[in-house]
């Protein structure tokens, strides 16, 4: 994922885990399970347009919003199928957990 900084304004690189949902790719935005969120977060925060490049694909713009309601509980569950320990771990942390959601730009 290449973000743009938001106090630098420069690009910043940054491997983080994600799965699909449909076209989008779906992150969660966590420093482990302290509090606080990653820098990667904060820059989508700022600057939501983003490149994401996967092995043996093109480059992919996206933009980054967090889910909300509905649909951050289904992307939620779907990670939770993954983790089963996810709401567990997620308990540790003061905050909420961004379910961020990078959709393709066409």
């Amino acid at each position: 994922l290449t973000t743009i900084g938001r106090t630098s304004g420069l690009e910043r690189g940054f491997i983080i885990g994600y799965l699909e949902d449909g076209p989008n790719l779906v992150a969660l935005a966590m420093n482990g399970w302290d509090d606080g969120h990653p820098s990667w977060w904060l820059n989508l925060e700022a600057h939501p347009d983003a490149v994401v490049r996967l092995s043996g694909q093109d480059p992919r713009p996206v933009r980054a919003h967090r889910a909300v309601g509905d649909e951050r509980e289904r992307l939620w569950t779907r990670w939770a199928a993954l983790d089963p320990n996810l709401d567990a771990y997620a308990g540790r942390r003061t905050t909420e957990t961004p379910v961020v959601v990078l959709e393709p730009v066409t």
